[in-house]
């Protein structure tokens, strides 16, 4: 009779050794799985960050092209160049409307720029009437290219629709707004 009792025993040791590796082992893959997670969470792929690069660094050529108009309205001799730095400035606002609603939706932070230090606005305000108008257009005609730089090669590296619509949407209007500042400087030579 003491046989049954001895392996009663020993089946209930095996039994309870058995639910407590099967526990252990299922505590181990839970913690496997929510570090898997959690480090997934954390990761950003490339296209994440040159998607960002490409919000911020419009966001901060739009400001610049902002501040660089808004004093050609004022200090522009020419009625034309007042005339397209207005288009401009409208043009760079609802693009960068645009790009903080993306930038928001994508978790991204669109650091706000000083405009005092903006390159070269501390020397466009300084220039004398007869040397500002041609500063101003060349200025503007490198930072739209820049932009249309950034446009064609976000294009190039991504799928995102919400991106490629917006470049659609915007890139046209930079070319255009790049001839009629050309036009404009071969007017005024």
């Amino acid at each position: 009779m003491k046989a049954k009792p001895d392996v009663k025993a020993s089946i209930l040791r095996v039994f309870f050794l058995l639910i407590m590796t099967l526990c252990i082992s299922s505590c181990k893959e839970s913690d496997s799985i929510e570090t898997t997670l959690k480090n997934e969470v954390f990761i950003k792929s490339d296209k994440e960050h040159t998607e960002a690069y490409f919000l911020i660094a419009t966001a901060n050529i739009g400001k610049s092209i902002i501040s660089k108009s808004q004093i050609a309205e004022q200090k522009s001799s020419q009625s034309s160049i007042r005339e397209i730095s207005k288009r401009i400035e409208s043009h760079q606002n609802l693009l960068l409307e645009d790009i903080n609603k993306m930038a928001n939706n994508r978790l991204v932070i669109v650091t706000d720029i000083n405009a005092n230090n903006t390159p070269g606005l501390r020397e466009l305000i300084d220039k004398n009437d007869v040397d500002f108008d041609e500063a101003y257009l060349n200025s503007i005609a490198k930072l739209l290219e820049q932009q249309i730089k950034l446009f064609e090669s976000i294009s190039k590296d991504t799928n995102d629709r919400v991106i490629l619509k917006f470049v659609l949407q915007y890139l046209p209007e930079n070319y255009q707004f790049l001839r009629e500042t050309a036009q404009i400087r071969e007017q005024i030579n």
